[in-house]
């Protein structure tokens, strides 16, 4: 038996989440089982502890996107009892049980061995949105962003994203300014290494111009909607935006194709979930190198898993800062 957070919805709609003792043949069929000891809490796992968003189908259900442990069983030959593992993506805890419990069941092709440099905890605190901007600054430098070319946006600076772009980037020597709506986050942004803090709301409407003054050489954008508009009119000439998400919205109000046929402005699109292997690898080697732990366990807030419920609410309103990390066995 162990321990899982168990969400479920009624047949009128009403969401419940309780804390219960499982047995091993609830968990899904895969080739892998781990005894965890973290995991995280992203927009996602918001989503999916709420039951909304339409990620999750089938309930009962434990979510968590994420999570790191130790090998207990394994029917593939590249992990053995005893590894230490990292999980991230894939649709865990949306179409099948996640981490947010002490055992996970899951394909051997989802896993990564764990980074050497990381603990599992830190490698929680870097999870999905950590993984994500790492992705994120991979893509921006692979096409042509140095710290030479200008400063850098972060929008949604204070988020889980926003905060390890932040550091990265800093880490790596570019002029950062981050955006946020919480004027109490400024000290904690400016300490992650952003130069200037730029208020939400003077990026929260498109102007109505197809282009503004040419700003940025290249933006982290974690809100999307009205503001990803504005932030495309002030790129400067070749640079880049990576779009992770979508806080702000899904609909780009207000945007047009001028930035791209008038400066040449790329729109990276970029995805967690599926990432290849090697492409995973690179990113975790690269987050060792990176981003510097300092700065990680500033961003840490520890929780356990009956904390996750409010917490999963929190965190769809913005309220959350940094990164969450759970303790399952807690």
């Amino acid at each position: 038996m162990f321990k899982a957070l168990l969400v479920d919805k009624a047949e009128d709609g009403t969401v419940s989440q309780t804390i219960e003792e499982i047995g091993e043949d609830r968990l899904p069929e895969g080739d892998v089982t781990v005894a965890v000891a973290y995991s995280t809490l992203n927009y996602k796992d918001g989503l999916c502890v709420n039951a909304t968003g339409g990620l999750v189908r089938n309930f009962p259900h434990v979510p968590g996107i994420d999570f790191a442990g130790t090998v207990e069983e394994s029917s593939d030959p590249r992990y053995k009892p005893g590894d230490k593992v990292v999980l991230t993506g894939w649709r865990v805890g949306e179409v099948q049980w996640g981490g947010y419990a002490q055992k996970a069941r899951v394909k051997a092709d989802y896993l990564v061995p764990l980074p050497a440099g990381l603990s599992m905890k830190q490698a929680m605190a870097v999870g999905t949105a950590g993984f994500t901007s790492m992705l994120a600054v991979m893509s921006l430098e692979d096409h042509g962003l140095r710290p030479e070319n200008g400063p850098v946006l972060v929008t949604g600076a204070a988020g889980g994203v926003g905060s390890v772009a932040t550091a990265i980037l800093a880490n790596r020597g570019y002029e950062v300014a981050g955006v946020t709506g919480r004027a109490d986050q400024a000290d904690y942004l400016k300490d992650l290494g952003a130069s200037t803090i730029i208020p939400r709301e003077e990026l929260a409407e498109p102007s109505g111009k197809p282009l503004e003054r040419e700003v940025w050489a290249g933006c982290v954008d974690a809100v999307g909607g009205a503001m990803l508009s504005k932030v495309l009119t002030q790129m400067q000439y070749g640079g880049s935006v990576a779009a992770v998400g979508l806080a702000g919205g899904a609909a780009m109000t207000g945007a047009t194709v001028v930035p791209f046929l008038l400066r040449g402005v790329n729109l990276l699109g970029i995805d967690s979930v599926m990432q290849p292997f090697e492409n995973r690898q690179r990113a975790w080697q690269r987050i060792v190198e990176d981003l510097p732990m300092r700065k990680l366990e500033a961003m840490i807030r520890p929780a356990m898993l009956s904390e996750l419920p409010q917490l999963g609410r929190d965190i769809l309103k913005g309220q959350v800062k940094g990164r969450v990390v759970v303790d399952v066995n807690a």
